[in-house]
């Protein structure tokens, strides 16, 4: 069935049976591609019957379907012409792992993060009233993206707009999954889990629904079938308690759906597009997390997101190491200082697991806090916190420390409240691509007049800037991270790191002519191609920054003053640690000299999903292209030819 379906319009006029063999074939050709590519794999088998419904009731393109966060949309992107191209999955020059505007006209919109799909859906609907349009505009939610408080705050405005729109809310019971990342859920938390639970649970829904039945019978005929596959779910057959929560923001509710009857939803979707009721309506499903795969239904979390797997069994096939994580090495150093400090605690977003903290939860479960997909009041709770005198550690993935910006600055970065930021996956991220890359924390952190700015060259250096942080009480401090794993680097003793000297980076080669400045992980790049130059009878200094803010301005000003070149090289977009090098020597007046200086960063636009070595090298960040721009300073055109 499923060679049968180019695309949507080809399912138009299945039978229930055939949209059922559709879903068994669809479920099976998604473990198979997933176990070839790795990805999300748990989240798409848990929504495949109803992309199936919702691609036969609907018709998109002109209909607009909006799936939030996106990683549960591997079935979509299946039944809208990308089967063929699905082994391509997140490697460089292939398909995104969400949906992406410009690789098809079936995806209405971009995502990656949580809890957007309410709000722009909201901006569609809006938009095609405006422009005297009828289409459709649906948005699937759930899958923890319903903790955070954009979707509350878009429910609301649409209830107040009464905007003619289609929420789907997929209640999958992981109501505090990660934003879509390749590591594992974390536990339901927050009043919401607690209030579906109930709807599922309650004999008042459970007997209004047999009394209506019973009175749906007394129908008869093709009628009776129509009306009991929609009024037995709508909102005047649940009890008042059940829907209160969507019912008081405005919206007509209908549900507890069974998300894997197709013959159900195809009803219900058919009924809803066709009832033109005034106003958002929600749609409650219920869905089970990869429902159909065996390994991924006793283990979602695990099965969440993967790596490359054997089918039969779901063993994945972790590539092994020498080295741990860097996300590892930050946990282990966090609970070292938290075992002789009682005042720091760990706040996380629903990364339990993305960051590390799971372990810290294990050892002190009374001082890790998971506030859900909710990074703007994880930041302003870490404030609180810290306004009491504990010492927070705020673990949050670089491109998802972005949505709590406002927080960071006016929360805690005006009042000086000394928060430590613990960013994870800074800098380029491979398969996950622009939505998850941390490209632009150094510039978005070091702008801030108050804020400690570090990053390690290695695994030791973070353990060291892990105490360093611990030690810092006056104000608030930052480091990043990289994803991957560490450089073997000689571990503290007891993984107990020394704090640093606030703003004191340190020389690891000494050259003449040339002076490398690299700031964080790249420094390993700048070593490199320093031993590479020494091949060809080039010496040249490598320094290790260590703090973008304050600025080691005496180091800077040694090698200024020392070396006729000086490259800055960053993981990091324009505005971070070379601009603050450059606003330096300008004032101090090296640039109106001899010396002559550049500055190597990711270059102005986002780079696209592949392999990190593809990525770096798109970036023009590898230790050759560090070598290359060294010798274009010498001008020595001939010998940086044989590293392009």
């Amino acid at each position: 069935m499923l060679d049968t379906i180019n695309f949507p319009v080809h399912m138009k006029n299945l039978s229930t049976q055939d949209l059922e063999q559709l879903a068994a074939e669809l479920r099976a050709d998604i473990v198979h591609t997933v176990s070839n590519t790795g990805g999300h794999l748990s989240s798409n088998l848990g929504v495949v019957e109803l992309t199936v419904a919702l691609h036969h009731v609907f018709n998109t393109p002109e209909d607009k379907i909006i799936w939030d966060v996106g990683h549960q949309a591997y079935a979509h992107k299946i039944l809208t012409g990308r089967r063929s191209r699905m082994h391509t999955n997140r490697k460089t020059s292939g398909l995104a792992g969400f949906p992406k505007r410009d690789e098809s006209v079936h995806d209405a919109f971009g995502t990656g993060h949580s809890s957007t799909s309410i709000s722009a859906g909201l901006g569609m609907a809006v938009a095609r009233d405006l422009l005297r349009k009828n289409n459709s505009v649906i948005s699937v939610i759930g899958d923890g993206a319903m903790t955070a408080g954009q979707a509350y705050e878009a429910m609301n405005n649409a209830g107040f707009l009464n905007a003619n729109m289609i929420i789907i809310l997929n209640d999958n019971k992981q109501v505090s999954l990660p934003t879509a990342t390749v590591d594992g859920p974390a536990t339901p938390v927050g009043a919401l889990s607690s209030t579906l639970s109930k709807i599922h649970a309650s004999t008042k829904f459970c007997k209004h629904r047999v009394a209506a039945q019973r009175t749906i019978k007394q129908i008869g005929g093709q009628t009776q079938q129509v009306a009991a596959k929609v009024d037995e779910h709508a909102i005047g057959m649940v009890s008042a308690s059940s829907s209160a929560i969507f019912e008081e923001l405005g919206l007509y509710y209908i549900g507890p759906v069974d998300g894997h009857n197709i013959e159900d939803l195809v009803t219900i979707f058919g009924k809803v597009k066709a009832m033109h009721i005034a106003g958002p309506i929600l749609i409650h499903v219920v869905t089970e997390k990869g429902k159909g795969y065996p390994p991924a239904e006793a283990a979602t979390d695990k099965m969440h997101g993967v790596v490359k797997f054997e089918p039969t069994t779901g063993h994945q096939f972790k590539p092994k190491s020498s080295t741990l994580a860097y996300t590892q090495y930050f946990a282990e150093s966090l609970i070292k200082e938290a075992e002789i400090d009682n005042k720091i605690v760990a706040i996380h977003a629903a990364m339990g697991g993305g960051t590390g903290l799971n372990y810290f939860q294990k050892r002190f479960p009374n001082r890790c806090f998971d506030v859900g997909i909710a990074e703007q009041h994880a930041v302003t709770f870490a404030a609180g916190l810290a306004a009491e005198g504990l010492k927070p550690f705020c673990a949050i993935y670089s491109s998802f420390l972005q949505r709590g910006y406002d927080q960071v600055v006016h929360d805690v970065d005006l009042q000086k409240l000394p928060v430590r930021f613990a960013i994870d996956r800074a800098g380029l991220v491979g398969a996950d691509g622009p939505t998850h890359c941390g490209a632009f924390d150094i510039t978005y952190m070091a702008c801030l007049p108050n804020m400690v700015v570090m990053a390690p060259s290695d695994e030791a250096e973070l353990m060291h800037m892990v105490a360093t942080a611990a030690a810092i009480d006056d104000r608030p401090s930052c480091f990043r991270f990289p994803r991957g794993n560490g450089i073997g680097a000689g571990l503290p003793l007891n993984n107990k790191g020394t704090p640093l000297e606030i703003g004191k980076g340190r020389i690891l080669i000494e050259g003449s002519r040339v002076a490398i400045v690299g700031y964080g992980s790249v420094v390993q790049q700048c070593l490199q191609a320093a031993q590479m130059l020494k091949t060809l009878d080039f010496s040249v200094t490598v320094a290790d920054a260590r703090f973008c803010k304050p600025l080691d301005t005496d180091l800077i000003k040694l090698l200024a003053k020392e070396h006729e070149f000086l490259i800055t090289v960053e993981e990091g977009s324009i505005g971070g640690f070379g601009s603050h090098v450059s606003q330096f020597l300008s004032i101090a007046g090296f640039l109106d000299g001899p010396l002559k200086w550049r500055s190597m960063m990711l270059p102005d636009r986002y780079i696209e999903h592949g392999s990190a070595q593809d990525q770096t090298e798109e970036a023009g960040l590898t230790l050759k292209h560090i070598a290359a721009t060294v010798l274009s300073l010498m001008e020595r055109p001939k010998e940086a030819l044989l590293f392009k």
